[in-house]
């Protein structure tokens, strides 16, 4: 194992430290309630990055730091802070469905309860996840054509950052097997848990996200160079 697998899993065992020990756990809970947004932004901001990070290392065998990592970590928080807030309304909003009659679940029990997980997690993953994902590989397009440096970012165009995108290996991986073989499925868990630990849960979630989506981007072919130009 090298240093640098050391240093991650030790940053990791210490922030599942900082999540799980009863005397920091309260405080975590505490400040989730009080400040959700603040709070969606750090815990993906720093976990998601983390999965960035490992997905470089399984993919090309070195921790070799991203371009542009400050912002790629920035745009994590700012997801976390949109999680923060889609979280409850799909929460809200399947259980109100539910409830006229619309989606069907069981009578009680543990299979109601799970009906319930399941449609919300399916309806989340369905309707916000897509536009996400898609969103995302937009702004880490931004970034690695303007090397991760704001005046570069700035001189991008649209149409160059869609024409580097994979969207066949985007809709064919990211989102026709990620989301109905893991993403629905490990949501579905998150919303079997009191609302309160589905933070805790969904923190752990967004390095498997990082992962996910950057392996995805690096995993991509690069585009074909535009009819009657050279390799150099």
């Amino acid at each position: 194992m090298r240093t640098g697998d050391l240093v991650w899993v030790g940053v990791l065992g210490g922030i599942s430290c900082g999540l799980l020990l009863p005397q920091t756990h309260e405080a975590f809970l505490a400040a989730t309630r009080a400040h959700p947004y603040l709070m969606g932004f750090v815990k993906v901001g720093v976990l998601a990055t983390m999965g960035e990070w490992l997905a470089r290392r399984l993919a090309g065998g070195s921790w070799a730091a991203p371009v542009g990592l400050h912002w790629r970590a920035f745009v994590w928080g700012l997801f976390g802070v949109a999680f923060a807030l889609v979280f409850d309304v799909f929460a809200t909003g399947t259980a109100a469905v539910i409830g006229k009659g619309l989606l069907p679940v069981f009578a009680d029990g543990f299979p109601a309860d799970l009906s319930r997980a399941f449609w919300t997690s399916a309806l989340m993953n369905l309707i916000f996840a897509p536009v996400f994902m898609a969103f995302h590989r937009v702004t880490d397009g931004y970034i690695d054509a303007g090397n991760g440096n704001a005046a570069g970012m700035l001189g991008v165009r649209l149409e160059d950052v869609l024409r580097r995108i994979d969207g066949v290996g985007f809709v064919s991986f990211v989102l026709l097997r990620t989301i109905p073989l893991f993403w629905i499925p490990a949501h579905t868990i998150t919303f079997l848990l009191p609302a309160e630990y589905r933070v805790l849960v969904a923190a752990y979630l967004s390095i498997a996200l990082g992962a996910i989506l950057a392996f995805a981007r690096l995993r991509q072919k690069p585009p074909a160079p535009a009819e009657g130009t050279e390799r150099r």
